[in-house]
This record gives C-alpha cells, sequence and structure tokens, in this order.
C-alpha cells in the first residue's frame, strides 16, 4: 500500500518521543509541582504568560497545564503545573582519615 512506510517510520517516531518523555517526566525523575489553581480561565492564562516572562529558562515541555472540566455540583477548574525533578545524588563525602599518633617523647623511659 502506498505511504505504508512513511506512517510506520511517524508510528516509531511517536512511540520513541513518548518514551522519552516518560523518561524525562516520570515519577522517579520527580514531581507534578501545583503553581496555580483557579475557576476563571482568563486568570489561568494570565498567570501562564506571567510565568514564561519571570521564568524564561522554564522549559515549556515541563509546564503541564490541566483544564478539570465540571458539572453541575463542581465548577470547571484551570491547573498549571511544573515538573520539578529530584535532586541530584550527592556524592559521599571521603570518611575523615584519622589522626596520626603523636610521636613517643624520647626522654621518656619505656
Amino acid at each position: 500500500m502506498p505511504g505504508q512506510r512513511k506512517r510506520k517510520r511517524q508510528r516509531q517516531r511517536k512511540l520513541a518521543e513518548f518514551s522519552r518523555e516518560a523518561d524525562r517526566f516520570g515519577p522517579d525523575a520527580g514531581r507534578w509541582e501545583l503553581r496555580y489553581a483557579t475557576r476563571n480561565e482568563s486568570e489561568w492564562q494570565a498567570e501562564l504568560r506571567r510565568l514564561r516572562t519571570e521564568e524564561p529558562g522554564l522549559d515549556r515541555d515541563a509546564v503541564r497545564l490541566d483544564m478539570l472540566c465540571g458539572r453541575s455540583t463542581h465548577p470547571t477548574t484551570y491547573r498549571l503545573s511544573v515538573f520539578v525533578p529530584h535532586p541530584a545524588p550527592e556524592e559521599p563525602a571521603a570518611a575523615p582519615l584519622p589522626a596520626p599518633d603523636p610521636p613517643a617523647d624520647p626522654e621518656e623511659g619505656p
């Protein structure tokens, strides 16, 4: 069938991308920290713009935007979360070497 090879490569690329994201944002790598929650969509978008301007080095993939759809009893809620990686494990400090024995006093006898 025409185009089958192209579709297969696209599928493989998507699977590889999902795998990289799972490794990068998985539970072993860190946690999602809730930064902002509101019921007003315009406030939510304003907070996102503020976050992007105040933290220019923030990776766009490390920001999660959630819209929890409401029903009659629960209103719609908008949430903004940022991925916080676990701190790198510190290398254990080398144990201090024991102090050398003081030299023997030559005037003292055995």
